[in-house]
């Protein structure tokens, strides 16, 4: 599998993008913040898909770019230019708090995303973003997902109270702020 790419890029074709690795050419579907890394040496992340009669890539100017666009290709009747568009419509901060907030009608702006289709990627992944998130805490220090988690809250109804708080905040600012906005 492909999973990184650094190389130049070699020229455009809509909202995909030709980079020159070493002399080969790869075409990459990429979001529009990849364009922005610049036309100079770029590194873009990856995420290959290998079909019977195709090799494509779709790249992401962050891993967690990426990784959103790959929980979103493990729901039902989401495909990769769906994902692709709907990693392509958000940053993964912004697509996190719509998640969290169910804002179903959010996805359904998206060309290609129906009724069904928003609330199943809203359904699906408000549990896999959480177990997502709460690996990805390694122990550095304690969240306000996390505090509010030991104070009883479900990870689903932390994330809920914490998507309208703002994250810049320290940790204790942010859940006295959820918990007013609970009372």
């Amino acid at each position: 599998m492909i999973a990184r790419l650094r190389g130049r890029v070699a020229g455009r074709a809509g909202a995909a993008l030709v980079v020159d690795v070493s002399g080969v050419g790869y075409l990459v579907h990429a979001t529009p913040s990849v364009p922005r890394l610049g036309d100079g040496e770029i590194t873009v992340e990856v995420h290959t898909i290998v079909r019977e009669d195709a090799l494509q890539l779709y790249g992401f100017a962050t891993a967690e770019e990426r990784e959103v666009f790959e929980l979103l290709l493990g729901v039902n009747g989401v495909g990769p230019k769906v994902a692709l568009a709907i990693v392509s419509g958000s940053t993964p901060a912004e697509l996190r708090r719509a998640i969290a907030r169910d804002d179903v009608k959010r996805f359904q702006a998206i060309p290609g995303v129906g009724l069904k289709t928003a609330q199943r990627v809203v359904l699906e992944l408000k549990e896999k973003l959480t177990l997502v998130d709460a690996v990805a805490d390694d122990g550095a220090g304690l969240t306000a997902r996390d505090a509010l988690v030991e104070l009883g809250w479900s990870l689903v109804d932390a994330e809920r109270a914490l998507a309208d708080v703002d994250a810049s905040l320290p940790v204790e600012e942010q859940v006295r702020s959820a918990l007013r906005q609970a009372a």
